[in-house]
C-alpha cells in the first residue's frame, strides 16, 4: 500500500470541512479527545475533503477513515449514500471503519481496543 497518497478533493469542500471542524457533534469530540495527538500511535486529522466527500477522521500515513455514524445514518436512503461513498473513497486504496455514535459514547474502550487494534494490523 502507497503511504501518504495524496487523494484529490474539491477545494470548494475546505471551508465546509472547516465548519464541520467547528460544529463536530458530541460522539466526535469525544472521540478526537480519544485519537488526537498521536495517542493511538498514528496522526489523525479531523474533517477531511477527500474527491467530493469529508471523512470525519482520517490518516494519511496507513489511509485509514474513521466514521462516527448517528441516527441519520439509520435511514436506508443515507446508509445508501454512504455504502456509495466507501465505496468510491476505497477505490483510492483507504480503509473504513464505521462506528455508531452509540458505541462512542456508551463503550469507548472497546471502540479505542478495536481501533488500536485496526492501527496496529495497517503498520504491520
Amino acid at each position: 500500500m502507497s503511504r501518504n497518497k495524496i487523494i484529490p478533493y474539491n477545494p470548494e469542500l475546505r471551508s465546509y470541512a472547516r465548519s464541520l471542524r467547528n460544529n463536530s457533534t458530541f460522539s466526535e469530540i469525544l472521540l478526537w479527545q480519544q485519537i488526537k495527538k498521536r495517542k493511538l500511535g498514528v496522526q489523525f486529522h479531523r474533517q477531511v475533503p477527500m474527491d467530493q466527500f469529508i471523512v470525519d477522521f482520517y490518516c494519511h500515513e496507513i489511509m485509514l477513515a474513521i466514521e462516527v455514524d448517528g441516527r441519520s445514518h439509520h435511514n436506508p436512503k443515507q446508509a445508501a449514500k454512504d455504502v456509495e461513498r466507501q465505496n468510491i473513497l476505497e477505490g483510492y486504496g483507504v480503509q473504513f471503519i464505521r462506528i455508531r455514535d452509540e458505541e462512542v459514547k456508551n463503550n469507548m474502550d472497546r471502540v479505542l481496543r478495536y481501533l488500536k487494534s485496526k492501527v496496529v494490523s495497517l503498520l504491520e
